[in-house]
């Protein structure tokens, strides 16, 4: 998968987001409940394993997104970008100032072993 290098590199901080619904406007954070903040070494492992997910085909499910990662710079005020994961369809959207539209809506192998390594992180992240 790939992620914006820039925002990537000036990420310091990591929100992990349980989604509990869509957006009710395009580039709107999605809905629901920060569950972990990842920084450092935690933040920089956890990228590497999202722009290391193999990409897949389209698959239907409608979109229904249960996680999404948003990455902050120093100044932690706007989000870099917000990466929304549904593991049904295979699916990331991605939006955020850093965001090209090439990169906006991704397609990953839900099924592999750094999808799943990314899905149990996300797990162990909600209380």
């Amino acid at each position: 998968m790939q992620l914006p290098t820039e925002a990537v590199a000036a990420t310091v901080l990591i929100e992990v987001v349980r989604i509990s619904a869509l957006p009710t406007k395009r580039g709107a954070a999605y809905p629901g409940r920060a569950v972990a903040h990842w920084a450092g070494n935690e933040a920089a492992d956890a990228l590497a394993l999202i722009e290391n997910l193999p990409g897949s085909e389209q698959h239907r499910c409608g979109f229904s997104p249960g996680w999404s990662v948003r990455a902050y710079g120093n100044s932690l005020d706007l989000a870099l970008f917000e990466a929304a994961f549904c593991f049904r369809c295979h699916e990331v959207r991605m939006h955020g100032t850093a965001v090209p539209p090439e990169l906006a809506t991704q397609f990953f192998d839900a099924d592999t072993p750094p999808a799943q390594a990314l899905l149990a992180l996300f797990r162990a992240a909600a209380p």
